[in-house]
């Protein structure tokens, strides 16, 4: 069974930082991509960044600059560092992450159960 489980979204002061972190546990043999979607309401849930296990990074038009994502492997960990927060980066917060559970295994997608980031003007 894998888990991932989110946590540090609260609600901040537009201009503030924050930091996201993603801990995934259970039977994970190898980790690929993990990332970060975020969803407000009524609207779609969309990528936020992304981090290959090569260190190839991807962050969405309207996040770059602001926000750096970044992983320990070690500790099967993402994080996504959030700078220079705005009203409409309020949303639910969900990390993501395709991996296996061993050698031979197919590779999974897996999704975190979100955190819920307000930030207020």
């Amino acid at each position: 069974q894998v888990r991932l489980v989110e946590s540090g979204g609260t609600l901040v002061q537009a201009g503030e930082s924050l930091r996201l972190s993603c801990a995934a546990s259970g039977s994970i043999f190898s980790i690929n991509a993990m990332a970060w979607y975020r969803q407000a309401p009524g609207k779609q849930r969309d990528v936020v960044a992304s981090l290959t296990s090569g260190g190839i990074t991807n962050y969405a038009d309207s996040v770059k600059g602001r926000f750096t994502i970044s992983r320990d492997n070690a500790k099967n960990t993402v994080y996504l560092q959030m700078n220079s927060l705005k009203p409409e980066d309020t949303a639910v917060y969900y990390c993501f992450a395709e991996l296996k559970t061993h050698l031979r295994g197919t590779w999974y997608d897996y999704w975190g159960q979100g955190t819920q980031v307000t930030v207020s003007s």
